[in-house]
């Protein structure tokens, strides 16, 4: 396989055979909002050879603080499609799915079971249909990783990597893992979060926040630390799970 001179610095980093390891993978990308559109950009600007990614939201004009498809020249238009063509854009030999779709009820399952993915990553912000894509993953033994509340946070030196069950102050993650605790499922996949308190007078309860509960403020670059990060995991874990591989031949 020929790694194109776009992957060049890549190259001198990681060498030939891990940058081909990339090139080979699947990863799915759910939600596209702060966390997951630059998430999905380091995926892709990694080398990742194959992508899905889902997201069935538009660009509202405030997003324009804190995520990449959002611009006043992309307001209204479907974030899925936006980050399609930013991502093809960045390396046109891309296998990309997008789907605009809303990620709940059977659908994960349903695509999870049809994609073979190599790994999957979660960055969706509503308690159910994450849940329901974390459970969905672990049942059919997908790698994957999951991102926790970066609203109402500004300190990037507190955000971790951990396992799910070891998370603490973060309500997002308290409500995650109550949800997975009654369907038997305690520990066993990493999630990125920060333990870092919010002010509670910068959340307000708001029906714009449809289909969740509350509107929370945010500053331009925690959601990218968070994707940054999150899409580390990924790349970091790929490459593990390749090498392990090879020690076990």
């Amino acid at each position: 396989m020929t790694i194109p001179y776009w992957m060049s610095r890549t190259q001198l980093l990681l060498g030939d055979e891990k940058v081909t390891t990339l090139m080979n993978r699947n990863v799915l990308v759910v939600g596209l909002g702060g966390v997951g559109g630059i998430c999905a950009e380091m995926i892709a600007r990694a080398g990742i050879g194959k992508m899905t990614i889902i997201d069935n939201d538009v660009v509202d004009l405030s997003n324009c603080n804190r995520q990449i498809p959002a611009l006043h020249s992309t307001a209204g238009k479907s974030k899925a499609e936006v980050m399609a063509e930013r991502l093809k854009d960045i390396n046109p030999d891309l296998d990309l799915t997008v789907k605009a779709i809303f990620f709940e009820n059977d659908l994960p399952a349903a695509i999870i079971q049809e994609g073979k993915f190599d790994y999957a990553v979660d960055c969706i912000d509503t308690l159910g249909p994450k849940v329901n894509f974390i459970k969905t993953c672990i049942d059919n033994q997908v790698p994957i990783v999951s991102s926790l509340g970066a609203g109402g946070k500004v300190d990037p030196s507190q955000v971790q990597v951990v396992d799910i069950s070891k998370t603490y102050q973060c309500t997002l993650a308290k409500y995650v893992r109550k949800r997975l605790h009654e369907v038997g499922i305690r520990e066993g996949f990493k999630v990125v979060f920060s333990p870092e308190e919010i002010d509670a007078e910068r959340v307000i309860v708001s029906e714009k926040a449809f289909p969740k509960k509350s509107l929370i403020g945010t500053i331009s670059y925690m959601p990218a630390i968070f994707g940054c990060t999150v899409a580390s995991v990924v790349i970091r874990e790929l490459l593990s799970l390749a090498e392990n591989a090879k020690i076990t031949e």
